[in-house]
C-alpha cells in the first residue's frame, strides 16, 4: 500500500505522542531521583545517633574491662561463616540493564566467597537473572515505589535476617545493589551487613567524647547493644533500598534520554520524509493540471 500524505501524517502524530509520554517519564525519573537522595540525606543525622548510642555501650564494657570489639566479635570465621545474600532489583522495566549489572557483580562476588549462599531478591525483574546465575531463590521482596514504603519493606527485611540466623544459622549477610553516581550513572555495589565490623566497631570504642561527660545508662548492656545493632541494621538496609532506588530510576532517565534522542531522530526522518512526499504530491497535481489544460487546449 502507497505512503500518503495522510498516512505520514498520522505516523507522525503516533510518534510525537509516544515522545510526549517519554518526556514525562523523564521527568518523572528525575524527580524520583531527588526524591530518594533526600530519604538518604534525611537518614544521616538517625545514623549519627545509633553510632553515638554504640559508642556509649562500647566505651563502658571498654573500661569495665569487658570490650566487646575484641571478644563479642572476635570469635567468627567469616570465610567459613554461612552466607546469606540479598540482591537488590527493581520491580518495573525501561532501566535498561539495571538488573543485568548488579547480579552480575553479585555472583561474581559469591563466587569468591561460598558455594552455597542463601540468596533473597528484592525485585521480581532481577529474579531471571539470579536464576539464570544457577541461584535458588529462598525469599523475595517487593521494591516499594516510593520513599515512604521503605521502611516497611526493610522491617520484612529484617525479620528475615533474623529467620535465617535461628533456622539456617545464617552468620554472614550480604548486601548487593546499585548505587547513584553523578549525572543519569550508578555502580554495583555490596555490603557486608554482618558479622559487624570490628575495626568500625574499635573505632567507635577508642573515639573520644565530645564533652567532658560520658552519659551512661541503666539497662542490660546486652539488651541495649542488641537494640542499637537491629537499628543500624535499619539504616543500612534503608541506605541499600533508597540508593538502589535512585540508581533504578537513573538508569530509566538514561534509557528515556536516549529514546528521546532516537525519537527525536525519527520524527526529523518523518518530517522530512512528509515534506518530500508532499512536494510530490503537489508538483503530481500540478502537471495534471497542466496536462490537462495542454489537452483541452489542443482539443480547440
Amino acid at each position: 500500500m502507497p505512503t500518503t500524505p495522510e498516512s505520514l501524517r498520522a505516523t507522525i502524530d503516533g510518534v510525537k505522542d509516544l515522545y510526549s509520554v517519554v518526556k514525562t517519564m523523564k521527568a518523572l525519573a528525575a524527580v524520583s531521583i531527588r526524591q530518594y537522595e533526600r530519604a538518604v540525606q534525611s537518614l544521616a543525622e538517625y545514623n549519627r545517633t545509633v553510632e553515638l548510642g554504640l559508642q556509649i555501650v562500647l566505651q563502658e564494657r571498654y573500661f569495665a574491662g569487658e570490650p566487646i570489639a575484641s571478644t563479642y566479635l572476635g570469635a567468627a570465621n567469616i570465610h567459613n561463616a554461612k552466607l546469606g545474600a540479598i540482591v537488590f532489583g527493581s520491580d518495573r522495566g525501561l532501566c535498561g540493564q539495571f538488573n543485568e549489572k548488579i547480579v552480575t557483580y553479585a555472583r561474581e562476588r559469591l563466587k569468591q566467597e561460598t558455594e552455597n549462599p542463601l540468596v533473597a531478591v528484592a525485585g521480581s525483574r532481577a529474579i531471571p537473572y539470579v536464576e539464570a546465575a544457577g541461584y535458588s531463590i529462598v525469599e523475595q521482596f517487593s521494591v516499594p515505589s516510593s520513599a515512604a514504603g521503605i521502611t516497611e519493606r526493610v522491617s520484612e527485611i529484617v525479620l528475615a535476617i533474623e529467620q535465617w540466623q535461628e533456622q539456617e544459622q545464617i552468620e554472614r549477610i550480604m548486601l548487593f545493589y546499585n548505587q547513584p553516581r553523578r549525572g543519569a550513572s550508578y555502580r554495583p555495589h555490596s555490603l557486608q551487613l554482618l558479622p559487624l565490623d570490628p575495626d568500625w566497631l574499635r573505632d567507635l570504642e577508642q573515639r573520644q567524647w565530645s564533652t567532658s561527660v560520658l552519659p551512661t545508662f541503666t539497662m542490660d548492656w546486652q539488651e541495649l547493644f542488641a537494640a542499637l545493632i537491629r537499628e543500624y541494621f535499619f539504616v543500612s538496609l534503608y541506605r541499600a533500598f533508597a540508593a538502589s532506588l535512585a540508581s533504578e530510576n537513573a538508569s530509566r532517565l538514561a534509557s528515556m534520554q536516549s529514546a528521546q534522542k532516537n525519537i527525536e531522530e525519527r520524527l526529523s526522518d518523518l518530517n522530512a520524509d512528509y515534506r518530500r512526499l508532499r512536494q510530490s504530491t503537489i508538483t503530481a497535481e500540478l502537471l495534471d493540471i497542466v496536462a490537462g489544460f495542454e489537452a483541452l487546449t489542443r482539443s480547440h
